[in-house]
């Protein structure tokens, strides 16, 4: 069953929780959607069960509707997330008196599989940017732009969301300091180093001028023909610089992010500042990149240690 097909209560309630979470909860564009996609496919299968209303839903359906993820073959990752957004509309849902009690209150879903993310040897981060500084010497824009946006995204591990929106005037140069509006559109401070520095002035004066137009507006980082860049043309770029790196498998923008948060704890940095780097609400998120440390020094005392 399709989402327009649903019953005429069920979307409605749909609709109210995206406005909900947009406007009371200040969630981005892109977090409404995924929790909206979540949620209209749990109720597009409480449809097929002849549920015509919220007050229908019971745990049992939920369960099911688990279930037939399950067998369609989603992960274990995805039906945790599906399981917490269930858990998050349910309850939004008592609080807005369109249920009495609570059918997810018992739901549970299997626990995420933990996994280690994609990181970069030192070395490597150094011959990608090395080759990133090569391919911009004869001073190409978009050449001056990628090394610029690969220097910023590994010195402050920004997501990849966050540099696209970031603006020329978040840039403190003095103290080498970004203003990044983060997830839940939190402002933080994020230092970068001297490197990245050089490769954005670099770009600032010779890049940027010429890819300007009249309606590029304030937009630090800009496509060939003059708008903001986009998150899909940054992936791109940086897909693009770790395939022909060609000894690794981390892939995308968010290898840089993992990579700047595990380097930054093997040189000695406070949990807490790398939290504060990265915006990450829960020091748990933060802690992951010491299990990663942990396993990449594991794995080094068994290629050196004679009696590993």
């Amino acid at each position: 069953m399709s989402t327009q097909d649903l019953p005429a209560a069920l979307d409605g309630a749909a609709a109210r929780f995206g406005r909900y979470l947009e406007a009371e909860r200040g969630r981005s564009a892109h977090t409404v959607r995924a929790y909206l996609s979540d949620v209209e496919s749990l109720l597009a299968h409480a449809a097929t069960e002849g549920i015509q209303d919220l007050a229908g839903l019971e745990l049992g359906t939920l369960r099911r509707w688990l279930g037939a993820q399950s067998e369609s073959g989603k992960s274990r990752a995805t039906l945790a997330r599906r399981a917490a957004t269930a858990r998050a509309f349910t309850a939004w849902a008592v609080r807005e008196e369109l249920i009495d009690a609570d059918p997810a209150l018992r739901l549970k879903a299997p626990k995420r599989e933990k996994s280690l993310p994609g990181v970069l040897h030192q070395q490597q981060v150094q011959r990608l940017v090395d080759a990133a500084e090569a391919a911009s010497a004869e001073g190409e824009p978009l050449a001056l732009r990628n090394r610029a946006m690969l220097e910023l995204l590994y010195a402050s591990g920004v997501r990849v969301g966050e540099l696209a929106g970031m603006d020329v005037d978040d840039l403190d140069p003095d103290r080498r300091t970004l203003r990044v509006l983060g997830k839940g559109n939190k402002e933080r401070t994020v230092p970068y180093g001297l490197p990245a520095a050089l490769a954005v002035d670099d770009w600032l004066r010779r890049g940027r001028p010429a890819l300007a137009t009249g309606s590029s507006g304030p937009a630090l980082f800009l496509g060939a023909r003059g708008g903001r860049v986009d998150q899909r043309q940054v992936r791109s770029v940086v897909k693009d610089m770790l395939e022909r790196l060609g000894d690794t498998a981390a892939t995308g923008p968010h290898a840089l992010r993992h990579s700047a948060a595990t380097h930054l704890l093997d040189g000695g940095a406070d949990l807490r500042a790398v939290q504060e780097i990265l915006g990450h609400s829960s020091l748990a998120t933060t802690q992951i990149y010491t299990h990663v440390s942990v396993e990449r020094l594991r794995q080094s005392y068994q290629q050196a240690h004679p009696r590993a």
